[in-house]
């Protein structure tokens, strides 16, 4: 062999997937895209995107999974958890005694929820107090436009969901900044004390009633809201309300080959799954999509992947079959289908460029995420790598390797290791995104659809 052929022969080199793609899957991508992007508009909490994936299963025939079911190959089956996670499988030709191929992805983003006492008055200003919900740069939600989603439910059994910013003809929320001219002191902290937690209080009216007493800007956002959704403000301490940035998802360049959302991370991941289980025949393995909640805050909790609510799932269906679901979770394989941080040119001094994602290169594999001593990570074997490098390669997927940042830079984790937990091989696999956690996130069309592709294809192995 010459040089060039040992080069091609034993060196890996990867390329940039548009020169890859052809022009019927470029279309399709499109269409991919067009339809992930109404998705991210439907769905900005969890809460959200569970209701619109129980919509849309059972338009697909996807029936609710309850005890004492059968569990035949193709039938299709859902479990809401509560209005707040969502898992979804169709039941494959072998039993479960041979195991499930599994994707978990998760619903919930980083963003600001009210306290349960959040309204007040100061400077005949009303406004609602907040506590930021995972992971966010607190300054990045300062000046701009903000809306209001989530569920109050009151003392007669009665629910109420509210949404407020998103239509066009709705006013938007705000958070003040200081202006630069008084800064001087706010500019000399570092970045993570600009604004304190107890600063990012949400501004509602300025607008007094006629009247007496110091409650009356308070008094007016008490009556709007009792006019248009019949709550009191006591009826806060048993709601669930989430601010979030207002705004629809846009592509964003020129070349509009990159899209630009709130919750990206890890709405991306899930729509991906969810669309690849919808578009699959009878697979060989049970398939089976989780979209889970609070993974930002360590995925604890009733919805969270620590729940035994996914053991609840799988033993109904592995009861259905006389199956031991131990045995089930000890042949199966799981995707956990989350973000990557994709390279950034503009701050290249946090990554391993040799070890990066990097946007239109495809679904990012990650063996391992944690932080610095790989903390909390699951870290896949060489075998589990194996496997899906194999099943990515056989359906023509194209995708990358990642990693997350320098190994002292920081770091962060995802549900892998709660399913790994559950004796249950685990990989971490999803879409490079630049800026995430920010409130508008960006990624690349081409690595949404190699991440559904990936999907579709592990679900098939």
């Amino acid at each position: 062999m010459n040089i060039e052929e040992l080069r091609t022969s034993l060196l890996r080199k990867d390329k940039n997937g548009f020169t890859r793609i052809t022009a019927e899957q470029r279309a399709e991508m499109e269409t991919y895209c067009r339809n992930y992007m109404d998705f991210m508009d439907a769905a900005k909490t969890e809460r959200e995107a569970t209701t619109w994936a129980v919509k849309a299963a059972e338009a697909r025939g996807f029936v609710e999974l309850k005890p004492g079911m059968d569990a035949k190959p193709g039938d299709k089956f859902y479990l809401n958890n509560r209005g707040k996670s969502i898992m979804l499988a169709v039941v494959g030709k072998q039993p479960l005694s041979a195991g499930a191929n599994i994707c978990a992805a998760h619903v919930d983003s980083p963003r600001m929820d009210l306290k349960p006492n959040p309204l007040y008055e100061d400077s005949e200003i009303a406004y609602f107090k907040t506590h930021y919900y995972g992971g966010i740069k607190k300054y990045q939600w300062l000046a701009i436009p903000l809306a209001l989603h989530g569920v109050v439910c009151k003392k007669d059994g009665s629910s109420v969901t509210i949404t407020i910013g998103e239509d066009d003809n709705d006013p938007v929320l705000y958070i003040s900044d200081l202006l630069p001219h008084l800064a001087g002191d706010q500019m000399s902290k570092t970045a993570g004390h600009i604004v304190a937690g107890e600063q990012l209080n949400v501004m509602l009216a300025s607008e007094p009633l006629e009247g007496e007493g110091s409650d009356l800007t308070k008094l007016h956002v008490m009556k709007i809201l009792n006019e248009k959704y019949g709550i009191i403000e006591a009826d806060f301490q048993s709601a669930e309300l989430n601010i979030v940035p207002a705004g629809r998802c846009r592509e964003v360049g020129l070349d509009r080959s990159l899209i630009g959302a709130y919750g990206h991370d890890d709405r991306v991941c899930a729509y991906a799954e969810m669309e690849a289980l919808f578009n699959i025949d009878v697979p060989e393995k049970t398939a089976v999509c989780v979209l889970a909640d609070k993974e930002e805050i360590g995925s604890v909790g009733i919805s969270g992947m620590q729940s035994e609510v996914f053991e609840y799932f799988m033993g109904i269906m592995c009861d259905a079959q006389g199956v031991n679901m131990y045995h089930c979770f000890q042949n199966s394989f799981c995707l956990s289908a989350d973000v990557s941080n994709a390279h950034d040119p503009n701050f290249p001094e946090v990554g391993d460029r040799r070890n990066n994602s990097q946007l239109n290169y495809g679904v990012a594999i990650c063996k391992y995420t944690g932080s610095r001593g790989k903390g909390g990570a699951s870290d896949a074997s060489a075998e589990a790598m194996a496997h899906v490098r194999t099943t990515l390669d056989n359906a023509g997927v194209i995708w990358q390797i990642a990693t997350l940042g320098k190994v002292d830079q920081g770091g962060g984790g995802t549900v892998a290791a709660y399913m790994a937990n559950r004796n249950i091989v685990t990989v971490d696999a999803g879409v490079p995104v630049i800026a995430m956690h920010a409130p508008i996130e960006v990624v690349s069309k081409l690595d949404c659809y190699s991440t559904y592709l990936a999907c579709k294809a592990i679900y098939l192995a």
